[in-house]
């Protein structure tokens, strides 16, 4: 296939497709928070409302990352909150030969560069200083050319996307360990699982542009998506993992799903998991949801 050389023509907002099928990807490098966990109960409501299927993939393909411990504690967590997903449990690790097939379809797109991070601290985007240095790929990072304006998109939760202000740099698709990047594994995988619409944390909303971009030269149809505010400490620092944000308790799992329910702009009763999901299916709302890329204020759950 001969990589596109058109922009693409920006989303439209459209909404859920008729035959819904969402997604909660994360990462095994930890068990779940409660921002994690808010953007799992979002993305199994919005499905199920759409009586659509839920999947769960495993992003499991940085390797330095994983805890082995990690995704039983995982679909433990999940389990525990009434989260069942539908069919398999799919893993990132499982589509490297199509992560392979999509970057060879990128052709004469892609070059390879021998950059370090350190080389590039500092800098907004990619300079282009390996170009046409013509280096070979083997022990190399491989970046596609994309000196272009960022596509804008209209997203279900943060509305229309505006990216004229920023200008895509060339980014990586193969990492230099040979791995795919983040960008194009994910766009891939979704693909090779159906995906259709994506509800994720609003940390990626930067990283959306070039997942467009990729999908428009692969030929694939770009799922819609929604982009949730993210769970903030008092000090505005996002909870994750890679900050050692507390791990949710499953022993409370209603009192957790109050509590993400609340910071999704819902007001829940405190009740069984089971009773409190199927109230929730029967309000759900994605425009409920706060906008903004943040929800401040976290609060300790009362138990």
């Amino acid at each position: 296939m001969t990589p596109r050389s058109a922009h693409p023509k920006e989303d439209n907002g459209k909404q859920p497709a008729a035959d819904y099928v969402g997604r909660f990807a994360p990462t095994p490098s930890g068990p779940l928070h409660i921002g994690s966990l808010l953007t799992a109960v979002a993305s199994w409501l919005d499905a199920r409302a759409a009586r659509g299927t839920w999947l769960v993939r495993i992003d499991d393909l940085d390797a330095p990352r994983v805890d082995p411990d990690a995704e039983s504690a995982i679909l433990a967590a999940l389990e525990s909150h009434g989260l069942r997903w539908d069919g398999r449990v799919h893993r990132q690790s499982d589509h490297q030969e199509r992560h392979d097939v999509a970057i060879s379809q990128l052709g004469a797109r892609c070059f390879a560069c021998g950059c370090t991070r350190r080389e590039l601290r500092g800098l907004d985007r990619y300079p282009g200083t390996c170009r046409d240095r013509g280096l070979p790929p083997d022990g190399n990072a491989l970046r596609v050319r994309a000196e272009s304006a960022a596509p804008g998109f209209t997203d279900r939760v943060q509305g229309h996307v505006d990216m004229s202000h920023r200008t895509v740099g060339d980014f990586i698709v193969r990492r230099r360990d040979g791995f795919a990047s983040y960008p194009l594994a994910v766009v891939v995988d979704d693909l090779a699982i159906g995906v259709n619409n994506v509800v994720r944390g609003a940390d990626l909303l930067d990283n959306t542009p070039e997942q467009l971009l990729l999908a428009w030269w692969l030929g694939m149809e770009a799922p819609t998506y929604a982009h949730l505010p993210v769970v903030v400490e008092g000090s505005g620092v996002k909870l994750s993992k890679h900050n050692r944000a507390t791990a949710i308790d499953n022993r409370w799992a209603p009192h957790n799903l109050a509590a993400v329910l609340s910071l999704l702009g819902f007001d829940p009763p405190l009740d069984r998991v089971e009773t409190m999901l199927a109230w929730a299916v029967d309000e759900w709302d994605i425009a409920r949801v706060p906008q903004g890329t943040a929800l401040a204020g976290f609060f300790a759950i009362d138990r």
